[in-house]
Protein backbone atom coordinates (compact mmCIF):
# COMPACT_ATOMS: atom_id res chain seq x y z
CA UNK A 1 0.00 0.00 0.00
CA UNK A 2 1.27 3.03 -0.81
CA UNK A 3 1.95 6.25 1.31
CA UNK A 4 -1.06 8.21 -0.52
CA UNK A 5 -3.12 5.15 0.01
CA UNK A 6 -2.81 4.28 3.93
CA UNK A 7 -3.22 7.82 4.02
CA UNK A 8 -6.74 7.79 2.29
CA UNK A 9 -7.25 4.95 4.96
CA UNK A 10 -6.49 6.96 7.80
CA UNK A 11 -8.58 9.95 7.06
CA UNK A 12 -11.26 7.56 6.06
CA UNK A 13 -11.19 5.91 9.78
CA UNK A 14 -11.10 9.54 11.31
CA UNK A 15 -14.02 9.96 9.53
CA UNK A 16 -16.00 7.30 10.45
CA UNK A 17 -14.89 7.93 14.05
CA UNK A 18 -15.68 11.46 13.59
CA UNK A 19 -19.15 10.67 12.70
CA UNK A 20 -19.90 8.10 15.27
CA UNK A 21 -18.85 10.16 18.22
CA UNK A 22 -21.36 13.23 16.44
CA UNK A 23 -23.95 10.97 16.51
CA UNK A 24 -23.68 9.90 20.40
CA UNK A 25 -23.06 13.12 21.40
CA UNK A 26 -26.46 13.99 19.63
CA UNK A 27 -28.15 11.08 21.15
CA UNK A 28 -26.65 12.09 24.54
CA UNK A 29 -28.21 15.71 24.20
CA UNK A 30 -31.82 14.41 22.67
CA UNK A 31 -32.16 11.78 25.86
CA UNK A 32 -30.98 14.15 28.26
CA UNK A 33 -32.32 17.19 27.79
CA UNK A 34 -35.28 16.57 25.16
CA UNK A 35 -37.03 13.33 25.16
CA UNK A 36 -36.57 10.19 27.39
CA UNK A 37 -38.35 6.46 27.25
CA UNK A 38 -40.05 5.19 30.18
CA UNK A 39 -41.78 2.22 31.18
CA UNK A 40 -44.99 2.28 32.83
CA UNK A 41 -45.04 0.07 36.14
CA UNK A 42 -47.81 -1.48 37.57
CA UNK A 43 -51.76 -0.89 37.57
CA UNK A 44 -52.20 2.95 39.24
CA UNK A 45 -52.78 4.49 35.33
CA UNK A 46 -55.35 1.94 33.60
CA UNK A 47 -57.64 2.08 31.59
CA UNK A 48 -55.45 4.96 29.85
CA UNK A 49 -52.06 3.05 30.45
CA UNK A 50 -51.27 -0.21 31.13
CA UNK A 51 -48.29 -2.47 33.16
CA UNK A 52 -45.52 -2.49 30.88
CA UNK A 53 -46.29 -0.05 28.29
CA UNK A 54 -43.65 2.32 26.81
CA UNK A 55 -43.66 5.68 26.61
CA UNK A 56 -41.99 8.86 25.20
CA UNK A 57 -41.43 11.69 27.79
CA UNK A 58 -41.06 15.00 26.42
CA UNK A 59 -38.97 16.92 29.09
CA UNK A 60 -39.03 20.76 27.32
CA UNK A 61 -42.78 20.68 27.27
CA UNK A 62 -42.75 22.03 30.94
CA UNK A 63 -39.82 24.28 30.62
CA UNK A 64 -41.88 26.28 27.70
CA UNK A 65 -44.79 26.18 29.40
CA UNK A 66 -47.17 25.06 32.44
CA UNK A 67 -49.02 22.01 32.52
CA UNK A 68 -52.44 21.67 31.76
CA UNK A 69 -55.06 19.81 34.00
CA UNK A 70 -55.31 15.68 32.85
CA UNK A 71 -51.77 16.02 31.22
CA UNK A 72 -50.25 12.91 32.33
CA UNK A 73 -46.42 13.88 33.60
CA UNK A 74 -43.63 11.50 34.67
CA UNK A 75 -42.07 12.60 38.47
CA UNK A 76 -39.64 11.80 40.44
CA UNK A 77 -40.76 10.27 43.53
CA UNK A 78 -39.52 10.35 46.80
CA UNK A 79 -37.54 7.46 47.72
CA UNK A 80 -38.32 5.63 44.30
CA UNK A 81 -38.84 5.38 40.90
CA UNK A 82 -40.47 7.75 38.76
CA UNK A 83 -43.97 7.76 39.14
CA UNK A 84 -46.30 8.36 36.16
CA UNK A 85 -49.66 10.26 36.90
CA UNK A 86 -52.71 12.57 36.26
CA UNK A 87 -52.60 16.51 37.17
CA UNK A 88 -55.58 16.94 38.19
CA UNK A 89 -54.88 20.10 40.47
CA UNK A 90 -52.97 23.38 39.38
CA UNK A 91 -51.47 25.95 41.12
CA UNK A 92 -53.66 27.85 43.78
CA UNK A 93 -56.62 25.13 43.33
CA UNK A 94 -58.75 23.94 45.96
CA UNK A 95 -59.03 19.79 44.97
CA UNK A 96 -61.97 17.73 46.24
CA UNK A 97 -63.90 14.41 45.44
CA UNK A 98 -66.95 13.70 46.59
CA UNK A 99 -69.32 10.82 46.07
CA UNK A 100 -66.86 9.94 43.10
CA UNK A 101 -67.12 13.38 41.50
CA UNK A 102 -64.02 15.62 41.27
CA UNK A 103 -64.45 19.40 42.29
CA UNK A 104 -62.14 21.86 41.24
CA UNK A 105 -62.90 24.97 43.74
CA UNK A 106 -65.99 24.07 44.05
CA UNK A 107 -66.86 22.87 40.83
CA UNK A 108 -67.77 19.75 38.96
CA UNK A 109 -64.97 18.59 36.69
CA UNK A 110 -65.94 15.89 33.91
CA UNK A 111 -63.14 13.41 33.61
CA UNK A 112 -63.89 11.09 30.54
CA UNK A 113 -60.43 9.07 30.78
CA UNK A 114 -62.12 7.06 33.64
CA UNK A 115 -64.68 4.08 33.35
CA UNK A 116 -67.56 4.05 35.13
CA UNK A 117 -65.93 0.98 37.08
CA UNK A 118 -63.36 3.63 38.41
CA UNK A 119 -64.28 4.50 41.96
CA UNK A 120 -62.58 7.51 44.38
CA UNK A 121 -62.72 7.36 47.66
CA UNK A 122 -64.20 10.74 49.45
CA UNK A 123 -61.08 12.92 49.41
CA UNK A 124 -60.14 16.84 50.32
CA UNK A 125 -57.02 18.87 50.18
CA UNK A 126 -56.85 19.71 53.44
CA UNK A 127 -56.63 16.28 54.58
CA UNK A 128 -53.05 16.41 53.34
CA UNK A 129 -50.33 15.81 56.02
CA UNK A 130 -49.28 19.62 55.28
CA UNK A 131 -53.03 20.79 55.47
CA UNK A 132 -53.26 23.12 51.94
CA UNK A 133 -56.54 25.10 51.51
CA UNK A 134 -54.74 25.10 47.85
CA UNK A 135 -52.01 23.25 45.42
CA UNK A 136 -49.23 25.49 46.25
CA UNK A 137 -47.23 27.63 43.76
CA UNK A 138 -44.84 25.88 41.38
CA UNK A 139 -46.72 22.26 42.61
CA UNK A 140 -49.23 20.28 41.17
CA UNK A 141 -51.73 17.60 42.15
CA UNK A 142 -51.68 14.20 40.64
CA UNK A 143 -53.84 10.84 40.91
CA UNK A 144 -53.83 7.81 39.03
CA UNK A 145 -56.59 6.70 36.48
CA UNK A 146 -57.03 3.90 39.11
CA UNK A 147 -57.91 6.04 41.77
CA UNK A 148 -58.37 2.59 44.28
CA UNK A 149 -54.76 1.36 43.36
CA UNK A 150 -53.14 4.52 43.07
CA UNK A 151 -49.55 5.97 45.21
CA UNK A 152 -50.56 9.43 44.33
CA UNK A 153 -50.88 12.88 45.86
CA UNK A 154 -53.32 11.75 48.44
CA UNK A 155 -50.43 9.74 49.76
CA UNK A 156 -47.27 11.32 49.02
CA UNK A 157 -48.85 14.89 48.50
CA UNK A 158 -48.64 17.44 46.13
CA UNK A 159 -45.40 17.30 43.27
CA UNK A 160 -43.18 20.05 42.68
CA UNK A 161 -42.90 21.33 39.47
CA UNK A 162 -38.68 20.93 39.63
CA UNK A 163 -39.68 17.49 40.36
CA UNK A 164 -41.48 16.95 37.16
CA UNK A 165 -39.49 15.31 34.48
CA UNK A 166 -41.66 15.96 31.60
CA UNK A 167 -45.11 14.95 29.80
CA UNK A 168 -45.80 11.44 28.97
CA UNK A 169 -48.11 11.53 25.84
CA UNK A 170 -47.09 8.78 22.84
CA UNK A 171 -46.88 5.04 23.78
CA UNK A 172 -44.88 3.05 21.11
CA UNK A 173 -44.92 -1.08 23.08
CA UNK A 174 -46.48 -2.96 22.79
CA UNK A 175 -47.15 -2.10 18.87
CA UNK A 176 -50.70 -3.53 19.31
CA UNK A 177 -51.22 -0.27 21.62
CA UNK A 178 -49.98 2.42 19.89
CA UNK A 179 -51.34 5.71 20.75
CA UNK A 180 -51.33 9.40 21.83
CA UNK A 181 -52.90 9.23 25.32
CA UNK A 182 -55.43 11.89 26.18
Amino acid sequence: MTEKEQKKKKNEWLEWIKAILIAVGFVFIVRMFLFAPIVVEGPSMLPTLHDRDQMIVNKITYTLGEPDRFDIVVFHAPEQNDFIKRVIGLPGEHVEVKDNVLYIDGEPIDEPFLNDQIYTNDFKLEELEEGYEVVPEDSVFVMGDNRSNSTDSRIIGVVPMDEVVGKARFVYWPLDRIHFSE
